[in-house]
Order: structure tokens, then sequence, then C-alpha cells
């Protein structure tokens, strides 16, 4: 019984270690449907930031039209106007049947709902313009739609659509292109925190629309979208994006437009294409040179110009450093005067307490020993001057303290590049220790004048005689009321002296 146990156990571990064995086998000759296809760049059927746009406005390999606008770091298809279209297209027909797309562009608009939305494009011809997001209607080939406008009313939009076309086709603006699309997903592309990501495969007769959301910097983090089996498109044809606006209007930007050209794994990859042929390669070489001569023949001129200039600058941007210290300098130049100011403001207040003291000392010396009523006490007055003088003594103080740190100041600003940034940041605490020095002191004055909350009160003026008595306002005032009469009565004997003759 024992010997039969032992020999099924060893049968059964026998059919397992031959099943794994089947499965390595069968791994290993199966085909590599498992494995991702070889991607090659195709950098004529592509562009990327920094340096986009040449210094006439033009792409390199590409075509742009309608209010299409590039720049140095991303091509802005329509700007947030009503009624603008615009559109992008490849200038050489991409010659290869699989490839693979990565397109990051960003939609952003004001309103809560946008319009119309972005398409980016692989047909057999370029649709420079037409009704169909910018791009022309009927068109043979794909179309990835990225409509953000809700026509049909349904609420099913932000959506991304797949529409193929053999030339035939119209397409269905009023139902959103529901009614032709080969797939779909619902998506919310417009306003997002970092750009969205779309990544478009056709490799064998199937297309893959991959979304990175925008909600975060992974450039990797993509979710599925759609994906549509046996579908044929034109082996050769044009990459192209187009963007459109209606009643609402958004930015449509693209930052970048990657082409990968697919090739199953373990077949030998295609030789490139030859990048320009000789007759094109002589002619911008002919005109390389043309230009190299002409560009030191002005050399020669500038030269001769100004002889005083010898060779060729070598700072013609501002490095980080110069920056830096340039914001330094600057810097203290406000704080310098920012002292000055307040040196002069300082002084007019020093000037106003001379004055008030002299007049307050005037006062006591002409009227100590007299005792008018209603005269200040001779001891008030004697507080009066003494507060006065140490008014003054701390005023001084703290004029002293802003000239100290005028100095500091003017003696950082004169050292130059040749001040390190240990010093330069030591002055600046000499500057700042100076200022707080003032603010206690002012400080100090107000709470010894009074409370923080007190408004400080100048001496009081001694009471001057009237220069008019209450009896010559009185005459003053019969006398303008007679002459105004008289004077009434008079023109009014005037005018009826007048009429007779009439």
């Amino acid at each position: 019984m024992a010997v039969s146990i032992d020999k099924c156990l060893s049968v059964a571990a026998s059919l397992l270690i031959l099943t794994l064995i089947f499965d390595l086998i069968s791994a290993d000759v199966a085909p590599g449907s498992e494995d991702a296809p070889h991607r090659r760049f195709e950098y004529k059927y592509s562009f990327k930031g920094p340096h986009l746009a040449q210094s006439d406005g033009t792409i390199p390999f590409w075509v742009h039209t309608g209010n299409a606008i590039p720049s140095a770091d991303q091509i802005r298809i329509t700007p947030s106007l009503r009624s603008q279209k615009g559109s992008v297209w490849t200038k050489n027909i991409a010659m290869f049947e699989n490839w693979e797309a990565e397109v990051t562009f960003r939609v952003s608009g004001r309103g809560r709902v946008g319009a119309d939305g972005l398409a980016i494009w692989y047909t057999s011809g370029q649709g420079l313009d037409g009704p169909v997001f910018g791009a022309s209607d009927s068109w043979n080939g794909l179309g990835i739609f990225f409509d953000s406008f809700d026509n049909d009313g349904k609420k099913n939009n932000p959506a991304v659509l797949i529409v193929g076309n053999n030339g035939k086709l119209v397409y269905d603006h009023p139902n959103d292109g529901s009614t032709q699309a080969l797939g779909t997903c619902l998506r919310d592309f417009r306003n997002k925190p970092y750009p969205v990501r779309a990544k478009i495969t056709y490799y064998h007769k199937s297309l893959t629309v991959m979304i990175n959301n925008g909600f975060t910097p992974d450039k990797d983090d993509y979710e599925f979208c759609a994906k549509v089996e046996n579908m044929n498109i034109p082996k050769q044809g044009y990459f192209g994006i187009s963007a459109a606006t209606g009643g609402l209007a958004d930015d449509h930007d693209v930052l970048s437009f990657l082409t990968f050209r697919l090739t199953d794994p373990g077949q030998q990859p295609p030789p490139p294409e030859v990048e320009i042929p000789k007759e094109e390669k002589d002619k911008y070489q002919e005109e390389f040179e043309n230009f190299q001569q002409e560009l030191d023949k002005k050399k020669e001129e500038f030269q001769k110009e100004h002889p005083d200039v010898q060779g060729e600058p070598e700072d013609i941007y501002e490095s980080v450093n110069d920056r830096e210290i340039r914001q330094v300098f600057e810097g203290q130049n406000r704080i310098h005067l920012e002292i000055k100011q307040l040196h002069r403001q300082l002084g007019m207040i020093l000037d106003e307490q001379r004055r008030y003291v002299s007049v307050v000392t005037d006062e006591i010396a002409k009227r100590g020993t007299q005792g008018q009523p209603g005269q200040v006490p001779t001891h008030e007055l004697d507080g009066i001057v003494t507060t006065q003088q140490e008014v003054l003594k701390n005023l001084n103080e703290i004029r002293h303290t802003i000239s100290e740190s005028m100095r500091q100041v003017g003696s950082a600003h004169n050292q130059g590049n040749a001040a390190g940034t240990y010093e330069t940041v030591q002055h600046f605490n000499d500057i700042k220790e100076h200022i707080h020095i003032v603010k206690r002191d002012l400080d100090h004055l107000i709470q010894r004048n009074g409370g923080p909350g007190e408004k400080a009160k100048c001496p009081e003026i001694p009471p001057f005689p009237s220069c008019l008595s209450t009896i010559h306002f009185i005459i003053f005032i019969a006398v303008q009321t007679v002459l105004f009469i008289g004077y009434i009565m008079y023109r009014s004997q005037q005018e009826a002296a007048a009429k007779k003759f009439f």
C-alpha cells in the first residue's frame, strides 16, 4: 500500500514538472505579442520646446495656418477669442504603417464651459482649414477629437472621440459626432494643474488611446480611454493638430508632439531615410557660405567704424552672480534714499522744536515776574522747556544714528564687486540694527510725552489782542448797508429815466 502511494506521488510530481516545462517552452516560442514593439523617434514629424519656433516664426518640418501662433515653448492653436481656428500640419508625408504619437497640450479658459475643442489628425491630405475643429471636413483617415462643448445637450462633454472617415462622410456636429464615433471616453481636460497628455498608438491595425488627466506631474501616469480593433487607415499620411472656438472661447496650447515609428520586436528596423538630398544640401551649404561671408564683412565694417572696441564682447548676457549683485545694489540704493528722506524730515522736526523752545523761553523771560490772569504757571513752562530739551537731545541722537546708517550704506555701495557676500550681509545687518535703534528711540519719545493712544500736545501760544473791536465792526456793517441801499435807489432812478425815451 505504501509503495502504491509513493508511485502515485512520483507520477503527480512528474506531471507537474512536465506542465511547468511546457508552459516555459510555450512562453519562449510564442511570438512577441507581450513584448513592446521597437520605437524609433521621427524628428521630421515632431516638435517640442524650447526653441520650438525659428526667428521668422516658422516651425521646422511643420506648417501652421489660421490663428495659430508659434512661440519658443509652445504653439497656441487658437487664442481665447470668439470664432477662431487654426492648425499645424507636417510638411512631409509619413511613410510608415505602425506609429505612436505622444501629444502634450493644455486647454484653459475663464468660464466653466469652453468651446469648441482640439483635434489630432492622421489623414492622407493636409486639412489646413475647415469646419471640423479648424480642419477640413470629409477627411480620409483618422481624427481624435477633444470636444469641449455640449452641442446635443446630453451633458456628455468634455469627451474624447475617435472618428474614422473614408473621405465621404460629413461630420455630425449637432450630435457631437456620437453617431460616427468608433470609440469614446469622458475626460475633463480643461483647466488642469498640469498639461494633459495623450498617447495614441496604431499597431497592427489596432488603435489605442491613453490619457494622462493632468492631475499629476508624472508623465507616465496614463489611463485607458478607448481601443478600436481592425481599423484601416491610409498607409501614408500627414499628422496634424487643429482647434477652434465658437461663442465661447478657450486657449488651446500644444506643448509637444512626438512621433515614433513602431516595428515588430526581433525585426531589423528599416534604414533611416536620407535626411537631405544632395541638391538641397549643396544649396544650403552655398547659402551658409554666403551668410558667413556677409557676416565677416559686417564685422570688418564695425571694427573700422569702432576702432576702440577690441574683439567681441564675451559677456553678452547677464550672469546669475551679476544679477544678484545688481539686485543687492538696487536694494541698497532704495534704503539709502529712504534714510535720506528720514534724515531730512528729522531735520525739519529739529528746527520746529528749536523754534518752540525759543518762543517758550522768551515768554518765560518776559512774564517771569508778572501775574497776568490766564497765564500759564511758571512750573508748567519749566516742565515744557525741559521736555523740549530732552526731545531735542533724543532727536539729535536719532539723527546721528541715521547719519551712521547712511555712511554704512554708502560704504557698502562703493565697495562694488570687490565686496564679498559676507561683508554685504554684515552691512545689511548693521543697517537693520540702526533702524531698530531709531524705532526704539521714537517709541521712547512717544511714551515719555504721553500714552500710546494720546496725541502729542504742542505748547499753547499766548493770547494776542484782537485787531477789530465790536463797535468798529457794527459801524462798518451799517456803512455798507447804507451804501448798498443808495446804490439800489440810484439804479432804479436811472432805469426809470431811460424808459421815458421808449
